[in-house]
């Protein structure tokens, strides 16, 4: 059986060099790779461009690559939650490229599946649209999007064996699921490793296939970006 399992987190991000393309998984806080992010932060690679639904918050998660100047463009569908993102965005030093969410998903999917571009609706007439080719399909508008190019891509699972094989939990599934595999290569990382044979097979969500490195994260922090509680009656 072929093992996918690398020793660490810095044997994990071996080869990630200035200037690369990055997918990273997660919604808001919830399903990031907090420990492969920490280890970047650790590193003096810059000029990156990440792929992902947000920024984090100032002082987690990609907040912590922006706020070493570690990026150089994030293409993302929210920016809401992370000051210090809107401060580069407005003053220019960083480059955004906001996305549609539900195209961004499609074009991680895309690239997981290898489909170079496809036709969808959402950005028609608004600046999205801007120099790229539009058609008409059942009467109504669509415009090409193209499937991202990517040198690495970085998700959080729940569980996952040393064959690669993942297992999200409930909503920290999000973006992780159709980036696993729609980039040169996958790393993984999970809450636990445990050996092959161990997960129930109708159970993965992502096939090892498409997983390149897996490792077994130290530290693992359950945050919420707004947490929201009901006065007592």
């Amino acid at each position: 059986m072929i093992t996918k399992k690398v020793n660490n987190v810095q044997e994990a991000i071996n080869g990630i060099e200035n200037s690369m393309t990055i997918m990273f998984g997660g919604f808001g806080l919830c399903g990031i790779p907090e420990n492969t992010i920490a280890a970047l932060v650790n590193t003096s690679i810059s000029d990156l461009t990440c792929i992902s639904n947000n920024a984090g918050v100032d002082d987690f998660g990609l907040g912590l690559l922006l706020k070493k100047k570690q990026i150089r463009k994030m293409i993302s569908s929210y920016v809401g939650e992370n000051a210090e993102f809107e401060r580069q965005m407005l003053s220019g030093e960083l480059e955004v490229e906001l996305t549609p969410q539900g195209t961004l998903a499609e074009r991680c999917r895309a690239a997981q599946a290898g489909i170079p571009a496809f036709f969808t609706p959402a950005g028609y007439g608004t600046e999205v649209a801007e120099g790229k080719e539009a058609r008409e399909f059942n009467g109504k508008m669509h415009i090409m999007e193209h499937a991202f190019k990517a040198d690495f891509a970085i998700v959080k699972a729940w569980k996952g064996d040393e064959a690669g094989n993942l297992i999200f939990k409930g909503t920290a599934r999000n973006f992780n699921a159709c980036m696993a595999g729609a980039a040169k290569i996958t790393i993984a990382e999970v809450e636990e490793l445990v050996p092959v044979g161990t997960l129930d097979p109708n159970q993965i969500h992502i096939p090892g296939i498409m997983v390149q490195r897996i490792f077994q994260g130290e530290k693992f922090e359950k945050r919420i970006e707004q947490r929201t509680v009901r006065q007592r009656a």
